[in-house]
């Protein structure tokens, strides 16, 4: 089992108050998880962080009973799972990012749905799955509105993420590893990964650098003390001044 190092530290809400972190990590015997919920704008929806709390139960409970099965079937059936007991309705339900890292003895699986990147090293060359697809209607102009994302959210031509259909498992962005050649893995919610994507405060080996160094709080309090130069978001425009974050290092040449 490799040495596993998890930073987390909880963001402000849509109104700028503290509230509880939305982004949940568990470990299991050979695998890792780290779901990020949705703040939801509608007030009438349950919020996105005890959405992710369920999901990440039922995924975990999912790979423990059954820990070689194929990982996409696991989070549909995660995903089933939670809208029939708790009644959600695809497309007026809450969501979560999926981030789900499995080693065995000759292999390393990565899924990823919607914005929470995973990030394998050989030696020190990054090899980043992510799920670009919210990314790029965002840049596009295409999610200006409420309207815009409940129409875009798990339709073909628009962005995958967990909610309430579990097709959307189907949709995730997959790749394998040969197990000798990884050396380490990050798994980033987008409040750690903006660092990167958007600040530019430092590339994902300067990335893994800085946790090896000197810990994962280290990348996550770099990051916070970028948007505490930039308060108002002039600089780094966002919907909150601090989001949810969660990193998880797994370094294969320790453990």
């Amino acid at each position: 089992m490799p040495e596993i190092e998890i930073a987390e530290q909880a963001g402000v809400g849509a109104d700028g108050n503290p509230r509880p972190s939305e982004d949940y990590v568990a470990v299991l015997d050979n695998a890792v998880l780290l779901l990020d919920g949705a703040t939801s704008a509608d007030p009438g929806l349950p919020p996105g962080g005890w959405y992710a709390n369920l999901l990440v139960q039922r995924l975990a409970d999912g790979l423990t009973a059954a820990p070689d099965a194929d990982l996409g079937e696991v989070l549909a059936k995660a995903i089933a799972d939670v809208a029939g007991a708790h009644c959600l309705t695809p497309g007026n339900a809450p969501s979560s990012t999926v981030s789900i890292v499995r080693w065995s003895e000759d292999r390393v699986d990565g899924l990823v749905l919607a914005d929470s990147p995973i990030v394998a090293f050989e030696h020190t060359c990054p090899d980043v799955l992510a799920d670009d697809r919210l990314l790029s209607l965002r840049n596009n102009g295409k999610l200006r509105t409420r309207d815009d994302v409940r129409n875009q959210r798990n339709a073909d031509g628009g962005f995958w993420v967990a909610e309430a259909d579990p097709a959307a498992a189907g949709q995730a962005i997959r790749r394998s590893w040969p197990r000798e050649s990884v050396t380490a893995m990050l798994l980033a919610s987008d409040g750690v990964s903006i660092g990167v994507d958007e600040y530019h405060l430092f590339d994902w080996p300067q990335a893994l650098k800085l946790a090896r160094e000197h810990g994962t709080q280290a990348v996550l309090d770099a990051v916070r003390a970028a948007e505490e130069q930039d308060p108002d978001g002039e600089r780094w425009p966002r919907a909150k001044r601090h989001d949810d974050q969660a990193l998880v290092l797994l370094d294969f040449t320790k453990g």
